[in-house]
């Protein structure tokens, strides 16, 4: 099932994507819904963040090649991290599908796009097992963790580097049937392939990282986990589009524009 979030005449509604139609619901995927007899052509609606979540968790550094990537430009030897250590991002930063991403006019030719799998949390949880861990897990989308690589050198928590406001495309769906095994994640920069990698190649895995979470945290229904991204990114221009991807789930598109 895909459940979109969507906006039609001034309203925001949750829907199940069939296709190019979209049934309207009352109510939402994290608890009682029914569908209300709105039926919409999914050209009609505009698609918004497929949630708002009560918390934004970030994984970093998930993927080898990335880890190599980040060391060779620094000029260090590449240390693949021991453990599954989660941060946050803000939700100021969230944007949708086909919204544009905003380039300030005071940053650097270092913006980069990050393609990320999103795992979105469905119901509430603590003290998960290697054998539960998905049990709270609604289902999956795509997100792109814009970076401005020189902020990020100086900014100690990231605050402008990673969460400037449209810094953080997310969507265009929630699909509560994909499986990650199989996937692989597509990078393309004005319709030309940069960045391809399995999707599920991660160091540490989605019940990994829920399991740690667990230990200390509640994961609330809407909680959304970013796993990170492999390879790198070119430097991005004024009026590049950028997509990202992942095969059986969907792609998340977004063009970027540096303010004027």
């Amino acid at each position: 099932m895909r459940w979109l979030r969507y906006s039609y005449r001034d309203e925001i509604h949750f829907g199940i994507l069939r296709g190019e139609k979209v049934f309207q619901v009352t109510g939402s995927p994290f608890d009682a819904y029914q569908e209300d007899g709105v039926v919409l052509e999914l050209g009609e609606v505009k698609i918004e963040i497929p949630v708002v979540p009560r918390t934004f968790y970030c994984a970093g550094l998930n993927y080898s090649e990335h880890v190599i990537e980040v060391a060779k430009k620094q000029g260090l030897e590449p240390v693949l991290p021991q453990k599954a250590d989660i941060g946050y991002r803000a939700n100021n930063a969230l944007i949708a599908h086909m919204e544009n991403v905003i380039i300030p006019q005071d940053a650097t030719e270092k913006i980069h796009y990050e393609g990320e799998l999103v795992v979105v949390i469905g119901k509430k949880a603590k003290h998960l097992t290697p054998e539960n861990a998905l049990s709270c897990v609604l289902g999956y989308t795509i997100g792109n963790d814009v970076s401005e690589r020189t902020w990020q050198r100086s900014d100690r928590t990231f605050w402008r580097s990673k969460n400037t406001d449209t810094f953080k495309p997310m969507g265009p769906w929630i699909d509560t049937e994909f499986k990650p095994d199989e996937a692989l994640t597509t990078v393309k920069v004005n319709g030309q392939t940069h960045t391809t990698y399995k999707t599920n190649a991660m160091i540490f895995d989605v019940p990994t990282f829920l399991v740690e979470m667990t230990k200390y945290l509640t994961l609330w229904p809407g909680d959304v986990v970013w796993m990170g991204t492999d390879g790198s990114s070119p430097d991005l221009l004024s009026g590049d589009v950028v997509e990202i991807e992942i095969s059986g789930l969907g792609c998340l598109q977004n063009t970027f524009i540096r303010e004027s």
